[in-house]
């Protein structure tokens, strides 16, 4: 998949369908998607492990930043999907592929998942989805992914989907809910050529 074409824009995201899941663009226009990301984005626990450059605070700032987030992808600058319920189309949360450096072909990735869905290896199965599809069609070399320290159940994601532990990063991201004050964060990563877990992420 070209990110960007010559005219400057990329194609629309295509819908990936695996594991039991269905990743789809966010919908800005779309009430259900906007309650979805308001309500993910000020989960006590999004915010106790995330701290955004912008908060969420009410219907209308979920509304703009979806509608950013259409926008970087329109530029190629980034991939959000939202992991949805393969027959209800409903959603269950989020990843997005960020900071695609097309020059070194890197890229983070990111995700949260509904308060209601956690339990079932959602993270699990959407991380090993987007990875894929990232080495495949974007072609990508190197997809890396950070969490606060102590976010246990980040590193066993990451771990479960061969995205290998590589470092603990001082003072690289915010503290909880602050801009001024900063902790420490876990660094992993994994390359193109990596094996692949197969069903092991699927756990």
């Amino acid at each position: 998949m070209t990110l960007v074409n010559r005219h400057g824009t990329a194609p629309p995201l295509p819908e990936l369908r695996a594991d039991g899941l269905l990743l789809r663009p966010w919908d800005p226009e779309s009430e259900t998607d906007v309650e979805a990301w308001l309500r993910g984005r000020t989960d006590p626990e999004f915010t106790r492990w995330n701290t955004p450059l912008r908060f969420t605070a009410d219907r209308d700032t979920a509304r703009d930043q979806l509608r950013a987030a259409v926008q970087n992808a329109a530029e190629g600058a980034a991939a959000p999907y939202c992991v949805a319920d393969p027959r209800t189309r409903q959603p269950l949360g989020h990843i997005g592929v960020n900071v695609i450096n097309r020059v070194m072909n890197t890229a983070r990735v990111g995700y949260w998942v509904l308060p209601e869905a956690r339990g079932h290896g959602i993270a699990t199965r959407a991380l090993a989805v987007t990875a894929r599809w990232v080495f495949t069609d974007l072609g990508l070399h190197r997809l890396e992914l950070d969490h606060a320290v102590g976010h246990d159940a980040s590193c066993c994601i990451a771990e479960r989907c061969g995205f290998r532990y590589e470092g603990t990063l001082r003072g690289a991201m915010w503290e909880a809910g602050r801009h001024d004050a900063y902790r420490d964060m876990h660094l992993h990563a994994r390359l193109a050529g990596d094996p692949d877990p197969g069903p092991v992420a699927r756990r």
